[in-house]
């Protein structure tokens, strides 16, 4: 199968659990991008968290965050595309889960990923490794506020409730006009209707005309799901999530053993 653009979501996948890119990963991503490939980072980060790691991997091209939400060049700052989520939409199902799941408490991600609109006592729930950014910034807000503008990505966090079982919830309400996942972090993850990093990917192939067939993507967590089920060749990593690897044609090693590296190496004749 040609391959034309390798989709690679971050963490748990393309970086080590310490977050570094390893010397054979950064050599096969390098191989690829000198065989002409497009190597595009696909990851519910936004912008700001990506930046951090891009010169360790190279990218300077585009980025597909917020779960696929904002496509965005991270060398010129061009917004390829925005999904907002609704306020409308955000409202009912704050409203639904608080009533549902007391506790819970809620963030709004706008603007390109550059605004963080948090309610009160989600910042007390959160470090710096969470959402890449200084949980001071992230402001104390009435709900009211947090649902009153449109967002990339609508965040539910629980001090007791995991995010499965707060992802369980929120699903069970059965709420039309928002499609939650999670990453693997700690908290659930809403997006319009519709939106996951399948949708993004796709948006970005037609602009650059590739085909969905000439795609290999990798990932670990149940938000990859549909982009490993989309691209042509889907790639679980070893320590995949059992909705990723259902979703993927196959399972390479883990991210800490260089998992991306070995199937990059074997797609480009490295071995």
């Amino acid at each position: 199968m040609p391959v034309r653009l390798i989709a690679s979501d971050l963490d748990g996948t393309l970086l080590r659990n310490d977050l570094s890119v390893s010397p054979r990963v950064r050599r096969a991503l390098d191989a690829a991008r000198a065989a002409g490939l497009h190597v595009v980072p696909v990851t519910a980060r936004q912008p700001v968290g990506v930046r951090r790691m891009a010169e360790a991997a190279g990218f300077d091209g585009w980025a597909l965050c917020s779960n696929g939400a904002l496509g965005i060049h991270l060398g010129t700052g061009e917004v390829l595309f925005e999904a907002h989520l609704a306020p409308e939409v955000q409202r009912a199902l704050a409203l639904a889960v608080a009533e549902r799941v007391p506790g819970t408490v809620f963030a709004s991600i706008r603007q390109a990923g550059e605004v963080f609109v948090a309610q009160d006592g989600y910042a007390q729930l959160a470090s710096e490794g969470d959402h890449k950014r200084d949980p001071a910034t992230m402001g104390r807000h009435l709900l009211d506020d947090v649902v009153s503008g449109p967002s990339l990505k609508f965040v539910l966090r629980h001090p007791e409730v995991s995010p499965p079982d707060l992802l369980a919830a929120v699903r069970a309400l059965n709420l039309p006009g928002f499609h939650a996942t999670h990453s693997g972090a700690a908290f659930v993850e809403v997006a319009a209707e519709g939106i996951s990093k399948a949708w993004g990917l796709a948006r970005l192939c037609e602009k650059l005309g590739i085909a969905q067939a000439d795609t290999l993507a990798f990932g670990d967590a149940p938000n990859d799901a549909e982009m490993l089920a989309w691209a042509g060749r889907g790639v679980a990593m070893g320590n995949a999530h059992p909705e990723a690897r259902a979703a993927a044609d196959e399972v390479t090693l883990s991210n800490e053993e260089d998992g991306v590296a070995v199937v990059l190496e074997g797609l480009l004749g490295l071995v």
